[in-house]
């Protein structure tokens, strides 16, 4: 039996918020998959979650495995936990495990600031000088640009110039077949429509 002051066992937590319908295997493309009344169930339990959840709860997934991380991050993303902005910037330079990492330039790229751009960039910075690593560069070019789209600004420029750090990152080893930079701001852009979907909910609940 549980005191109220004992933290929540992380195995609860995940009972409860990230394995619920398989939640933490459909945060990603699998969204954008999904018909009109599954979309709108799921983003309205996602923010019922985000709701429930509590900052130290979401601490707690952020300790844990890829696929409490990927979960906690939706669930900053939807409730606006700018909070937790310099966490995610550290678990997605980190690159400790696979599948989380979009879900952290989800967050960064609905908090949409200067300073959230500036953690996309030092991530770039690192992770474009290894051809060898394939981890979330993709993702954090297309959220980098999207921002830049937003602000009018061109802080990815210097990473696509020809020879540049994508071009390099790109033609090094293993064969990665990437697209255009574009269609990765255009992919986090639509994973960011759902969750501003989600947070829309998140919002009418709370008033």
């Amino acid at each position: 039996m549980h005191h109220a002051d004992e933290e929540p066992e992380p195995l609860e937590l995940i009972r409860r918020y990230v394995t619920p319908d398989r939640r933490y295997l459909k945060l990603g493309g699998g969204l954008l998959r999904m018909s009109g009344r599954d979309r709108d169930t799921f983003t309205r339990n996602l923010a019922k979650a985000a709701r429930e959840i509590s900052p130290r709860e979401l601490g707690i997934l952020l300790d844990g495995g890829w696929r409490e991380r990927k979960t906690a991050a939706w669930l900053i993303a939807v409730a606006g936990g700018t909070e937790f902005r310099e966490r995610l910037g550290e678990l997605l330079l980190a690159s400790e495990g696979p599948y989380a990492g979009q879900a952290y330039c989800v967050a960064l790229a609905t908090f949409g600031t200067s300073a959230d751009a500036d953690l996309l960039i030092a991530y770039l910075d690192h992770y474009l000088r290894r051809p060898d690593l394939y981890y979330d560069q993709t993702a954090a070019l297309g959220t980098l640009l999207l921002l830049d789209a937003r602000h009018g600004a061109d802080q990815a420029g210097r990473f696509l110039t020809p020879e540049g750090l994508w071009q390099r990152w790109t033609d090094g080893p293993p064969s990665k077949n990437c697209d255009a930079p574009g269609a990765y701001r255009e992919f986090i852009g639509r994973l960011c429509v759902v969750a501003d979907e989600s947070a829309r909910h998140y919002a009418s609940e709370e008033n």
